[in-house]
């Protein structure tokens, strides 16, 4: 129909003239309260961004001469982040002449990996950066 006479309809119901598709031909339009319309849009995208979980990486710092019982507190600290839905990033740092000995913090990472794999997943392999060593796991889905 003509544009003006949808104008028209759209003013006498008291509502908008929304252009739907605008590439077609002819131009498709809808008679529709814009106002509500876009109300309604919002409240589903605060709905949807209530449902998602943002993955955050909390991370693990060790040494490589770090004590049995200290190293089963960090696992459990880690599995606890696992189980929240959060990545762990699993570090080892060096402090002066330690950074020569990496196969200690490898051996200790690896470790770590093998005592969380039921709920972990290794998403990069040990690998030193700088003055430490770093692993990241991943939950399980």
């Amino acid at each position: 129909m003509p544009l003006r006479e949808a104008l028209r309809i759209a003013a006498d119901r008291n509502l908008d003239l929304v252009e739907v598709a605008p590439a077609a031909r002819p131009p498709v339009c809808r008679i529709m309260d814009y106002g509500r319309y876009k109300y309604e849009q919002s409240k589903r995208d605060r709905e949807a961004r209530k449902k998602q979980h943002i993955v955050t990486i909390k991370e693990v710092r060790m040494t490589p001469k770090i004590e049995d019982h200290d190293f089963s507190v960090k696992i459990k600290n880690a599995e606890k982040f696992l189980g929240e839905g959060d990545k762990v990033k699993a570090s080892v740092r060096f402090r002066g002449r330690e950074i020569v000995h990496t196969e200690i913090a490898r051996k200790l990472l690896l470790e770590m990996a093998e005592a969380l794999s039921a709920v972990s997943n290794v998403e990069r392999e040990p690998k030193v950066e700088g003055r430490s060593m770093v692993m990241i796991l991943a939950p399980k889905q």
